[in-house]
């Protein structure tokens, strides 16, 4: 009789653990993000930006070097155009059309804010590859370095670097902002190497005879992106507003011809009175644009982060 009893349960057990097979962590990590409204509004708005950027230089309904609006300026009666038919925010104190630059402008924001990503998380996986994988006196010496960086606020840092160049210029704006996310993604990189170093598949390997450098980039390091990765979606965001905040002090690409949100906050400061609106519609895309990437990349972090599962 126990022994019947005892079979059933195995049986059941089994019939259990077949019905409900394993479930990867990149699919269980979807399920919950397409449930989640917080990922899906942060997912709308950074499409929305996307689309819109790649698409602004057909969809601006008029040149945003051209003055349609020229004629209307009046400095000391009506220095700013408002709002008419075909200008739907109205102009800007030269008579160029402003919904049309702040299209145009966004995608110089995108522009900037990819590459300065892009090229500080090159910087870092680098620098976190040498010191997780070394170790000793090398790692010492790149974690000295990153902290030093770190210490250092990082738009004062970004101000620092920018001030440097001869002449103020988009790349000059991508370099600057490029460098201050570099040991973000360096400390975190090493963090999770040092972390795999004594995993078991590591241990396997090492004790196979593998030889160290297929170690690090075939075990390692594709172990330990994931982490990094989510992080670049937050410092996409932190590039967005860097480089509208460098834009606003005079250090980006001075060319009115090629807008940018950040220039044209800066531009708006001289009519903030007599026209605010000016620096609220590129202030708004900027807070806007960056809480998508904001909420979109806190999402991705809990829902690939084991200790948050329900």
């Amino acid at each position: 009789m126990r022994k019947e009893r005892i079979d059933q349960l195995a049986t059941a057990r089994t019939t259990t653990l077949d019905e409900e097979p394993g479930v990867s962590l990149i699919r269980s990590a979807w399920q919950r993000l397409r449930r989640n409204p917080v990922f899906i509004l942060g997912l709308v708005i950074t499409i929305a930006f996307i689309v819109l950027a790649i698409i602004s230089p057909w969809l601006a309904p008029w040149d945003p070097t051209a003055r349609p609006l020229l004629d209307k300026v009046r400095p000391q009666s009506n220095p700013v155009p408002g709002p008419e038919a075909g200008h739907l925010l109205g102009a800007d104190d030269r008579g160029r059309d402003l919904l049309s630059r702040l299209l145009v402008g966004s995608r110089q924001t995108l522009i900037v804010g990819v590459f300065a990503t892009l090229f500080g998380l090159v910087g870092g996986v680098t620098l976190g590859t040498i010191a997780g994988a070394i170790g000793g006196w090398v790692d010492s010496l790149v974690m000295r370095i990153v902290d030093v960086m770190l210490s250092i606020p990082s738009l004062l840092l970004a101000f620092t670097v920018a001030s440097l160049a001869r002449e103020p210029s988009q790349w000059t704006l991508i370099i600057s902002i490029a460098i201050v996310q570099v040991p973000i993604f360096a400390r975190l990189l090493r963090g999770s190497m040092l972390a795999q170093r004594g995993s078991d598949h590591v241990l396997a390997a090492r004790s196979l005879g593998v030889r160290p450098r297929a170690i690090v980039f075939r075990h390692m390091l594709p172990n330990s992106l994931g982490p990094v990765i989510v992080q670049a979606t937050l410092s996409l965001a932190v590039a967005i507003v860097d480089a509208a905040a460098l834009s606003f002090l005079g250090l980006g690409n001075p060319d009115q011809r090629q807008p940018e949100w950040g220039q044209m906050l800066g531009l708006a400061q001289d009519y903030i009175t007599e026209a605010p609106h000016l620096a609220f519609w590129p202030a708004g895309c900027i807070i806007v644009v960056a809480l998508g990437f904001t909420l979109m990349g806190e999402s991705l972090r809990e829902a690939l982060d084991p200790k948050s599962r329900r």
